[in-house]
C-alpha cells in the first residue's frame, strides 16, 4: 500500500481557503431548494425566519467544525478519534453520509451538465414540450449516465491535483463565477414588467403564512445548505493555518452562502411572477419551470438558460469535490493511501453508486430497496437521518467532550486575537443548539413514509456507536 506523504497538506491563501469552504456550502440546495421553500413558507417571512437560524445556530457549528479540524489536523474520522476515542462513530458517520451523497449527487450535477447543451440544441423549440423532455432524459438508460460519468471525472481530476493545486485553484474561478452568473440572470428578471410583485414576495414578510412547519423547515433549510454535520467543515478547517481567524472566516462562508440563496431566489421569483407562474417543488423548479420562464423570453432566454445551468453546474461542483475530499482525507488519514490513490478507489465506488441512482430513474426503477428506489434510497437516508444526527452529535461532541479551554485557544489564535462572543458561542453550542437540532431530527425522522428505511438508519448509527473504539 501506497503511503501518504507525513506532512499535511494546507491552503495557500486565506481567499483560497474561504472559496474553498463558501463551494462546499454553495450547492443545488441554494438554487432549487431554497426558493421553493420559500415560496411555500410565506416568501418574506421564511427569509427573515431562516436567516436568523443561519445566524444563531449554523454559524456557530461551523465555527465549532473549523475549531475541531484545525485544532486535530485532521479529517472528520481522525478529528473525533484524537479527542475521544468513543467518538470516532461521529466522524464515521459524517464520512458515510459524504459517500452516500455521492451517491446520487453526480447524477444531478450530471442532468445540469446536459442543460447546458440542451440549451444550444433545441430545447425551447415546444415551451409545451419542456417537461416532457426532461422525463424522457432522466429516464434514458444511457444520455444521463454519460454525462454523470463526464461529471464525476471533473471531480477526479480537481480533488486527485490536491487541496491547493485542484480545491483552491477550482475554487477561486468558480465561485466568483457563479455570483457574476447570477447577477446577470437577476438584472434580466429585474427589468421584467411585474417582476416588482416578485420582489415584494420575496422581501415583504407575510407573517400570516407562518406555522409551526415554517421554522422546521428555515432551520433545516440553514443547517443542510451550509454542508453541515457530514465532515467537509472539518476537512477543510484541518487544512487551515493558526493565524487565520476560525469565527471570521466562518461568519464569511456562511454569508457567502446565504447571498447565493438569495441571489437565487431574486433570479427566479421576479420572473416567475412576471409570467404568472408558481414555483414547483425538488427538481421541477429547476429542469421543468425555469426552462419554461426561459422559453416565453424569445432568444435572450436561451442565453439566461445557458448562464443558468452553468451556475448550477458549478454550484453542484463545488459542494460534490468538498464531499469526494471528505473521503479522500479519510483514505489518506486513517488507511494510508496516496491522494492519487484515495481519488480512484473512492470514485470507482461512487461510479456504481451513481451508475444505479441514474438508471433508478429510469429501467430500475422497480428495484427498491427498503421500499425506495436507489436514489431516494441514498438520499432520505443522508438528507433525513444521517445529516441531522451529525450534526447533533458534532455540537454534543463540541460542547460537552472538547475542553473549553482548548476551544478558546483555537478560537482566539493562541490569545493573539479576541473573540468577544465566545461564551455567547460556547453556551449556544452546549446547550441551546443540541436541543434544537434534536427536535429538527426527531421531527424530520419520525415523518419518513418509509418506516423500513429509517430503521436501517438509525441502526446502521447505532452499530457505528457499538464498535466505535474498533473504527
Amino acid at each position: 500500500m501506497e503511503k501518504s506523504s507525513s506532512k499535511r497538506e494546507s491552503w495557500g491563501s486565506k481567499f483560497g481557503f474561504i472559496m474553498a469552504a463558501a463551494g462546499s456550502a454553495v450547492g443545488l440546495g441554494n438554487i432549487w431548494r431554497f426558493p421553493y421553500l420559500t415560496g411555500e413558507n410565506g416568501g418574506g417571512a421564511f427569509i427573515v425566519i431562516y436567516l436568523g437560524f443561519v445566524l444563531i445556530i449554523c454559524l456557530s457549528i461551523m465555527i465549532a467544525e473549523f475549531s475541531v479540524g484545525r485544532m486535530t489536523s485532521l479529517g472528520a474520522v481522525g478529528a473525533y478519534k484524537k479527542v475521544n476515542k468513543r467518538w470516532t462513530f461521529a466522524g464515521v458517520l459524517g464520512v458515510i453520509s459524504a459517500f452516500f451523497i455521492m451517491g446520487f449527487y453526480p447524477v444531478v450535477g450530471g442532468w445540469a451538465s446536459a442543460y447546458i447543451f440542451k440549451s444550444f440544441t433545441g430545447l425551447y423549440n415546444g415551451a409545451a414540450v419542456i417537461g416532457d423532455v426532461f422525463d424522457a432524459f432522466i429516464s434514458n438508460p444511457i444520455e444521463p449516465l454519460l454525462w454523470m460519468l463526464a461529471y464525476l471525472a471533473v471531480n477526479v481530476f480537481i480533488v486527485a491535483k490536491g487541496v491547493t493545486g485542484g480545491i483552491e485553484k477550482a475554487s477561486k474561478i468558480l465561485m466568483p463565477s457563479i455570483y457574476v452568473m447570477f447577477i446577470f440572470i437577476c438584472i434580466r428578471s429585474l427589468t421584467l414588467p411585474g417582476a416588482g410583485e416578485g420582489v415584494r414576495f420575496l422581501f415583504i414578510p407575510d407573517w400570516s403564512k407562518v406555522h409551526g412547519s415554517t421554522f422546521l423547515a428555515a432551520l433545516g433549510q440553514a443547517f443542510f445548505s451550509l454542508s453541515l454535520g457530514m465532515g467537509c467543515m472539518i476537512t477543510y478547517g484541518s487544512y487551515l493555518g493558526k493565524k487565520e481567524s476560525l469565527p471570521q472566516s466562518a461568519l464569511t462562508v456562511t454569508l457567502m452562502d446565504t447571498s447565493v440563496a438569495i441571489l437565487a431566489g431574486v433570479a427566479m421569483f421576479p420572473a416567475l411572477f412576471a409570467y404568472g407562474m408558481e414555483p414547483a417543488q425538488g427538481p421541477g423548479l429547476v429542469f421543468v419551470v425555469m426552462p419554461q420562464l426561459f422559453a416565453q423570453m424569445g432568444g435572450i432566454g436561451v442565453i439566461l438558460s445557458i448562464v443558468f445551468f452553468v451556475a448550477l453546474m458549478v454550484a453542484a461542483l463545488t459542494s460534490s469535490v468538498s464531499l469526494l475530499e471528505v473521503v479522500v482525507a479519510y483514505l489518506m488519514d486513517e488507511k494510508k493511501f496516496s491522494r492519487k490513490k484515495a481519488v480512484y478507489g473512492a470514485a470507482s465506488v461512487m461510479t456504481i453508486m451513481c451508475i444505479l441512482a441514474s438508471l433508478s430513474m429510469g429501467v430500475l426503477s422497480e428495484n427498491k430497496v427498503l421500499g425506495v428506489v436507489f436514489f431516494d434510497f441514498f438520499d432520505i437516508l443522508t438528507d433525513k437521518i444521517f445529516l441531522a444526527i451529525g450534526g447533533m452529535l458534532l455540537a454534543i461532541f463540541v460542547g460537552w467532550f472538547v475542553k473549553k479551554e482548548d476551544l478558546r485557544y483555537e478560537l482566539t489564535n493562541g490569545g493573539t486575537t479576541k473573540f468577544a462572543l465566545f461564551e455567547i458561542w460556547y453556551f449556544l453550542i452546549k446547550f441551546v443548539i443540541p436541543i434544537a437540532i434534536a427536535i429538527i431530527a426527531i421531527l424530520g425522522i419520525t415523518s419518513i413514509e418509509q418506516k423500513s428505511l429509517m430503521v436501517f438508519g438509525l441502526l446502521v448509527i447505532g452499530v457505528l456507536a457499538l464498535f466505535s473504539k474498533k473504527l
